[in-house]
Parts: structure tokens; C-alpha cells; sequence
């Protein structure tokens, strides 16, 4: 049995559907959670969906993915302008990293279009709104099978 695809969420994207929907949209946090496990499921993997507005606690769950995940889909919303820390536990991984997020950062304000997540991610999901997390999730078990 291949092991979970973790897919983290970071901090107020607890809010989709009610925060800022003409950017984020208006799909909530469960209906993502449903759309990756529906996906995943399509391919014979199985997700584990988190979401936290505490730094530490997704490094944590990083660093729990170390040694049961097959891949990990990440949105650190705003962690992944500010965490080094973040980048810290995500380079010690040697699973697919894919950085997902729902709106285009590159299209947005400045400070948004630089990630520390980037740099220790296998490749990067943006724009699509609740599909980017889809997205994420077709480009793990691609990962996942040429491994």
C-alpha cells in the first residue's frame, strides 16, 4: 500500500468560501478536502487534509510527512513569504513537494510573489482557485509513479 499523500493548508484558508471569494473563491475548506480525496481516490491514494493557522504545527506536520507520506500538497498561504522555518522542514524531505495556491501570485501584490516554499518545492500549482489543489494532487501521483 502506497503511503498518504499529506496535503497541508496554512493559515486562514480555514475561512474559503467566506474570505475575499473574488480571490479565493467560493468552494470551502471541506469542499477542497472532498475534491482532493475524490481525486486521489481516482488513482488508489488516499490524503491526509490538515489545516492550521500555527506556524509550528505545520512544521510538525512536515516533518511527520518525512516518514509517512508518499508526496505532500502544500499551501502555506501567507507562511510561504514569511517562514524560513518552513523552508527548513520542507528541505528535508524526499518526497514530492508540490506548492499549491489558489489564486496566481505572480498576478497579485508584490510581496506575494516570492514563496520560501518554492525553493524546496518539486513544482508549483497557482491560479486555478479549488482546482489548483486538484492540480497539486494529479502532479504528486505523477511524482509518485516516476519515483
Amino acid at each position: 500500500m502506497v503511503n498518504p499523500i499529506h496535503v497541508l493548508s496554512g493559515p486562514n484558508l480555514n475561512l474559503l468560501g467566506t474570505r475575499e471569494p473574488e480571490i479565493y473563491g467560493k468552494d470551502t475548506l471541506d469542499d477542497v478536502r472532498a475534491r482532493c480525496e475524490a481525486r486521489a481516490a481516482l488513482h488508489g491514494h488516499s490524503v491526509v487534509f490538515r489545516q492550521s493557522n500555527h506556524e509550528g504545527q505545520l512544521i510538525d506536520w512536515v516533518q511527520e510527512a518525512r516518514v509517512s507520506a508518499s508526496a505532500l500538497v502544500i499551501n502555506p498561504a501567507g507562511y510561504g513569504h514569511t517562514s524560513i522555518a518552513l523552508l527548513d522542514a520542507l528541505k528535508t524531505l524526499s518526497i514530492p513537494v508540490i506548492e499549491c495556491h489558489l489564486s496566481n501570485p505572480a498576478a497579485r501584490e508584490e510581496f506575494r510573489r516570492h514563496t520560501y516554499v518554492s525553493l524546496a518545492a518539486t513544482g508549483i500549482v497557482s491560479g486555478f482557485g479549488a482546482a489548483s489543489y486538484e492540480l497539486a494532487i494529479e502532479a504528486a501521483i505523477g511524482l509518485i509513479g516516476a519515483n
